[in-house]
């Protein structure tokens, strides 16, 4: 790009342009070279953003094929990371393609414009802070959605769980979110109240969780119990989220085993291995699993109470 280069040395393009340009040169080098006095001239004139578009444009033209590749091979890098820090906070990383990334910039622009429009006064949040709850509503509002699908025989949900000291009296153990862990009491007591997050309350009796032999589906008000109580897969070293997993009968209904929190426990994919020779039992409130031969399997520490 000796155009390009003196014309840097000069100070007429920025090395931002020139970046831009540079990754069109290494797309098409030959077609590049016939067009760079006209792209040259188009860094000198535009903004960055605009040469970007620009120089995309070209390259789709120079090379069909090779931007096809290049479009699958960004398709097969796409990533997203949600990870829950020990400080609180949950971190997101990740990188879209094209298509999934306008998508996801096109609905927070959309939820930002919205609240700007119903705003009743000056808006202290920072862009950055407006785009994080913008994103926090768009998943509260999908969450809230009746089309929304269902996972281990309901819709999915935020789950409180907090015991009853706390929901009442401002004190107690346990207030915590499924994931990303404690909360103080009262944020537990204001996301207990919202319509659209369904509360699971320990240590009470606000849904019927003994149904004996009546059935043999797990019902939603037992499944919740049971994914708080189990907080995922139970198989020893597994560490699988209760959407993953299966709620299965310890004592068989079949072989009359009750549907009930004391004879139920979540599996993932190793109910597969319970099906086939391993085993399982209650003690003491706690699932027991044995390999084949009888032999135990250590268990992971059991969950918090």
């Amino acid at each position: 790009m000796p155009a390009v280069a003196r014309a840097f040395g000069e100070g007429e393009v920025s090395e931002s342009a020139v970046q831009v340009l540079a990754s069109a040169q290494e797309t098409a080098p030959e077609t590049f070279a016939r067009s760079e006095p006209a792209l040259l001239e188009a860094a000198r004139t535009m903004g960055i953003g605009e040469l970007r578009r620009m120089t995309g444009t070209w390259r789709i033209a120079a090379d069909p094929l090779g931007a096809m590749e290049d479009e699958d091979r960004r398709h097969e890098r796409r990533r997203l990371d949600v990870c829950p820090d020990p400080d609180g906070m949950t971190r997101v990383h990740g990188e879209l393609d094209a298509e999934d990334g306008q998508g996801l910039i096109t609905a927070i622009r959309a939820q930002m414009d919205a609240e700007i429009r119903s705003a009743s006064g000056p808006d202290a949040r920072t862009p950055t802070q407006r785009r994080a709850d913008a994103l926090g509503e768009i998943c509260r509002q999908w969450l809230a959605s009746r089309e929304r699908p269902t996972v281990g025989g309901e819709r999915p949900h935020v789950v409180v769980t907090i015991d009853l000291e706390t929901l009442l009296e401002r004190s107690g153990r346990r207030a915590e979110l499924e994931d990303t862990g404690s909360i103080t009491p009262e944020t537990a007591r204001r996301l207990a109240c919202h319509a659209d997050v369904t509360r699971v309350v320990t240590r009470g009796a606000s849904e019927p969780l003994e149904l004996g032999r009546r059935t043999k589906v797990v019902p939603a008000g037992l499944r919740r119990a049971i994914s708080v109580r189990d907080r995922g897969c139970r198989f020893p070293g597994c560490e699988r989220p209760p959407g993953w997993c299966d709620a299965h009968h310890i004592q068989h209904w079949a072989d009359g085993g009750e549907t009930s929190l004391a004879n139920l426990v979540l599996l993932c994919r190793h109910h597969r291995a319970i099906h086939r020779g391993f085993g399982v039992k209650m003690l003491d409130g706690r699932p027991v699993f044995n390999r084949p031969d009888g032999s135990t399997i250590e268990d992971r520490a059991p969950p918090l109470t």
